[in-house]
């Protein structure tokens, strides 16, 4: 059996019929229109992300290695009021998919409500699992407009090491089977880094998550920002290139699908905020161009309308046109230095919490990154070079 139809059956198998037809109308469906919605607006000079990530307050209850956010006391939270208003925008402009991130957003006050207050609307929840009980995971399968993505940095001491508590990784395996007990659709994201890419990017892995209910997995290329970077995690070129042989391999043969935001259809390099594609929106509200990227010059709130905000950034623009300038691939990880440059003639505010976004820049090595010409590797699959063309990628950003 080819692995589409292998997927299809796991999903309708596996997961609340109710849910998958929300997943697959507000998120697959929703997405194709938000992509074409994004790519008329580019063909006239409008850049306005088809897709948002919204960290919504910096509380958490794990400290992990490169993580970008500074926890304070007491934590800082983006009201709800502002959260809906930034939906309310980019829902008028036909984007209707937003990552809510952290910190950890299940310790958000707010969650719930904002959740329930857009129903037409499609949320993946980045958690840490930590708090992801049945509970929860009940309050999900009512609402129906949620995906659970709980990050797994590796098994048993490799998990604990790079996440900075106890049992993380088994507190996530116990997150993951309450979500299959509601049939939620699950996915679960992994950082990978020198010490757990032989431990996620596996078949092994791959074939657990299966067995676990797991529908999809989102690979990452882990990146050395924050307070504590730890470069010495930074992939090496030729792990990079071991991860888009696996990533392919997997999904050739596997029951499962696997995203990255990394490669096009071609196999060449690509960065979502370059494109434009997507935006991130801090606890501070905020606008920044990708997560890990703490530097910004408008803010969400305070009567400030988003789409305005955001089609207008001189800030934003200047930036996506050095990323496609420099390099097809992350420009954190290849060019820290130009990058740091960049943001000091900028005037962009450092929203990092720490106030020394600057100096960390300039203190990174230039690190491999997933832009290696000459050893492009395109989709081997029809649904996946279909997937990058027309959800995620193919918009002649670099020209």
């Amino acid at each position: 059996m080819r692995v589409l139809p292998r997927i299809a059956w796991r999903l309708m198998r596996e997961t609340n019929l109710r849910l998958l037809a929300l997943f697959l109308r507000q998120c697959a469906w929703g997405g194709l229109r938000a992509v074409h919605a994004f790519t008329h607006r580019v063909a006239r000079g409008e850049f306005f992300p088809a897709f948002v990530f919204i960290s919504v307050t910096n509380a958490c209850s794990l400290r992990c290695q490169g993580c970008w956010v500074t926890q304070t006391k007491p934590p800082v939270e983006l009201p709800v009021e502002t959260v809906s208003a930034l939906i309310e925008a980019c829902s008028r402009r036909h984007s209707r998919f937003f990552g809510i991130m952290g910190g950890e957003p299940l310790l958000y006050r707010g969650l719930f409500d904002l959740l329930a207050r857009h129903r037409d609307c499609y949320f993946q929840l980045f958690t840490n699992g930590m708090m992801l009980t049945d509970e929860v995971a009940g309050r999900f399968r009512a609402l129906g407009n949620v995906t659970p993505l709980v990050s797994i940095e590796g098994l048993g001491r490799t998990s604990d090491e790079r996440r900075g508590g106890t049992n993380v990784y088994g507190r996530a395996l116990e997150g993951l089977a309450a979500c299959r007990r509601q049939g939620l659709i699950t996915g679960v994201a992994s950082s990978v880094c020198a010490s757990n890419i032989a431990e996620v990017a596996s078949e092994a892995f791959v074939r657990d998550m299966i067995g676990r209910g797991v529908q999809y997995l989102w690979y990452y290329i882990y990146r050395p920002v924050g307070a504590s970077p730890s470069p010495q995690l930074a992939l090496t070129d030729e792990q990079v290139r071991a991860l888009r042989r696996f990533i392919l391999d997997a999904r050739a043969r596997m029951p499962m699908l696997i995203v990255d935001a990394y490669w096009d259809d071609r196999g060449r390099a690509v960065c979502p905020a370059a494109m434009g594609i997507s935006h991130h929106v801090n606890p501070w509200g905020d606008i920044e161009p990708c997560p890990p990227l703490q530097f910004a010059a408008e803010k969400a709130g305070n009567g400030n309308d988003f789409g305005t905000a955001v089609t207008r950034s001189a800030f934003l623009g200047a930036t996506r046109a050095l990323m496609t300038a420099t390099s097809r691939g992350c420009i954190l990880l290849e060019h820290p230095a130009e990058l740091a440059a960049h943001l000091e003639r900028s005037g962009a505010r450092d929203t990092s919490g720490r106030g020394t976004g600057l100096a960390e820049l300039r203190s990174l090595p230039q690190c491999a990154s997933h832009h290696q010409p000459g050893c492009e590797l395109p989709e081997r699959t029809f649904f996946y070079r279909f997937a990058k063309k027309h959800w995620f990628f193919g918009f002649g950003a670099y020209g």
